[in-house]
């Protein structure tokens, strides 16, 4: 466990000369120290030139020629690679790979036929071919006439001037413009994707960041907030407990009450809430259906004042689909019902579930529920119409949810993930990238729409007051202003008035090119999400997302305040590379924050809870000095 401080921000050496070595060290005199993560990992050496072009060639490319009207037509340019070594060891650094090449973007064809797709790719010297798209997790230093990149390893290139930096740059969004939406990066194709009212999505360098700023804490005379250096001393642990579960913990229900229960293959563990974690290998209860079989749940939701426990289990193994749930007393460990999904005597599927509101599992009458599939989007009621509970003591069929409100929706909206306010109005999150927004009045027609960026939404979360959203792809977090003036000067959310174009552009959280290297190619972005609270008034202080045995934590604060350090001087969106990694030894399974009640007097936030396939951790964040 530790902070992170990347040393991929590193001045790059331009001084050389003729006897220096082919990979030599990059100077590091003015760089300061900071503590390294705790990781076994290591950057990987490209491959060979002869392996590279083999997988490429595997892979059908065929090269187009050049135009004056695509980006490779005055793309070739002298640049100096280098490569990142030693990861956050204490002997990493930069070394040159190529002293003096060129780079170029080369439209290819991969496949053959109708599964044929153009793309662009980046050529450098001999080292790197990649496909241009966020994978690269591509990194600008204006500043510095730098980019940094991941493609089997960490590159870094240095431009001979910024006028050539900014060609680059150019080349590089546009190629990625197209590659994303499979049109060419004109204004009219950016109109069509993105619409009018969300030009300052498309265009960010011309985005107006007033909203941003009305909606921020800070006053407008605050002076820039630099970024703080990451300690380790930043995060403490508290408790660390093996699990119960020997099959191994695969999600977390966190209670705001006394109890927060690990749910794994074996059963569902229940544990103690403490002012410093949760804590106690506590009771394993094993839930099986009315045949004796137990199914991991895909969904575990706490309900009736943390007295009930609804659980959802996908039909088929590694489909999210289910046609029905297990409502469980807590206390007994029972199942007392198993409800099915069903619409107009039809039996119906569903992909995931939520409370009503933010705080609604704290209600001891509560007898709804949200339900969310690819196309549907709807509300459940235990109760039968007349409003009393359904009595299933007497039945051998499981009983039917009501469907009390909802909309079933042509195909194609695709949803994947939702989240509910503190007032029960609702965000959905897409396959396509789009984001909507839903009153707490009616699920039929959006009041927003937000367009997507080319990644699908994995996973979404909302602020209690509905003014801040968060998105998940594989490869970034996206974070969204719903707050907007009306024509009488009123503040509303898009959740309850069309915001027409009082939009501003989003924020991205991204890892830099090394942590996402060391994070490894095959682990994505999952879970992000705020911490939590329920109640008016209160407000969200971080944010934290999993990515492999990465919890990677951003201060909320620092992230909406426009005048923070990591802003200056960026290209395109606004993206915050200033945030804490917790490491553990294993793939982290989730990370979340306990509920606000259980701040102690030495930290304003709440405990974090890291569950792992074995253990869960908790973990105590105090707020770090920062320089003003």
């Amino acid at each position: 466990m530790g902070g992170s401080h990347s040393r991929e921000g590193l001045e790059l050496s331009d001084t050389e000369t003729d006897s220096e070595e082919e990979e030599e060290e990059v100077s590091e005199e003015e760089t300061p120290v900071s503590t390294p993560i705790r990781s076994q990992t290591q950057p990987v050496t490209p491959t060979s030139v002869s392996d590279i072009d083999a997988k490429l060639q595997s892979l059908k490319l065929k090269y187009s020629s050049p135009s004056t009207s695509s980006p490779s037509a005055s793309s070739i340019d002298k640049v100096k690679l280098y490569l990142h070594t030693g990861g956050t060891s204490s002997s990493a650094r930069w070394i040159v790979s190529e002293k003096s090449t060129h780079y170029s973007f080369i439209q290819s064809t991969v496949g053959e036929d109708d599964d044929a797709s153009s793309n662009w790719f980046l050529i450098v010297g001999s080292k790197v071919r990649a496909m241009v798209s966020r994978d690269l997790q591509l990194k600008a230093f204006p500043d510095q006439r730098r980019v940094d990149f991941v493609a089997n390893g960490v590159w870094a290139l240095k431009f001979g001037s910024a006028a050539a930096y900014h060609e680059f740059y150019r080349q590089y969004e546009r190629g990625l413009f197209e590659n994303t939406f499979g049109v060419e990066a004109t204004d009219e194709n950016r109109i069509k994707i993105f619409g009018k009212d969300f030009m300052a999505w498309a265009r960010p360098a011309e985005a107006d960041d007033a909203i941003w700023e009305d909606a921020e804490e800070y006053p407008e005379s605050s002076p820039r907030i630099l970024t703080p250096i990451k300690r380790s001393a930043d995060l403490l642990e508290e408790y660390e407990e093996e699990a119960a579960n020997s099959g191994g913990i695969q999600s977390l229900a966190l209670g705001a009450l006394d109890n927060s229960f690990l749910v794994g293959n074996s059963g569902i563990q229940v544990v103690k809430n403490l002012r410093h974690g949760i804590q106690g290998r506590g009771v394993l209860v094993k839930i099986g259906n009315r045949s004796g079989e137990f199914s991991t749940p895909s969904k575990a939701l706490l309900t009736k004042a943390e007295t009930n426990m609804l659980l959802m289990s996908p039909e088929i193994v590694g489909r999210p689909h289910s046609t029905g749930i297990q409502q469980v007393d807590i206390e007994t460990g029972k199942v007392v019902t198993e409800w099915k999904f069903e619409k107009d005597g039809a039996d119906i599927t569903m992909r995931d579930i939520t409370n009503d509101s933010k705080g609604s599992q704290l209600d001891p009458s509560q007898s709804t529920f949200l339900g969310l599939d690819d196309n549907r989007l709807c509300r459940w009621d235990m109760r039968d119409k007349r409003g009393a509970v359904q009595d299933i003591s007497s039945s051998a069929a499981s009983p039917v949810l009501e469907w009390a409100q909802g909309h079933q929706f042509s195909r194609g909206t695709n949803f994947q993930c939702f989240a509910s306010t503190g007032n029960g109005s609702i965000v959905v999150g897409s396959l396509d990238g789009k984001i909507r927004l839903y009153s707490n009045s009616s699920m039929r027609m959006a009041k927003t729409a937000f367009p997507g960026l080319g990644s699908p939404i994995t996973h979404v979360d909302v602020t209690y007051d509905g003014k801040w959203i968060l998105g998940t792809t594989d490869t970034y977090l996206i974070l969204i202003c719903t707050s907007f003036k009306d024509k009488d000067g009123k503040e509303k959310t898009g959740f309850s008035g069309r915001m027409g174009n009082r939009i501003a552009a989003p924020r991205l959280l991204k890892l830099t090119p090394l942590d996402s290297h060391l994070a490894g190619a095959d682990n994505k972005f999952h879970g992000g999400q705020f911490s939590w609270v329920t109640e008016n008034g209160k407000q969200e202080r971080h944010l934290v997302a999993t990515v492999g045995k990465f919890s990677v934590i951003w201060d909320f604060q620092q992230v909406k305040n426009s005048k923070h350090d990591c802003y200056a001087n960026q290209e395109g969106l606004k993206t915050c590379y200033c945030y804490k990694i917790l490491l553990k030894d294993d793939s982290i399974v989730d990370s979340r924050f306990m509920h606000e009640k259980f701040a102690s007097g030495g930290s304003p936030e709440a405990p974090l809870v890291v569950a792992t396939p074995k253990k869960v951790s908790s973990f105590s964040i105090s707020t770090p000095s920062r320089r003003i």
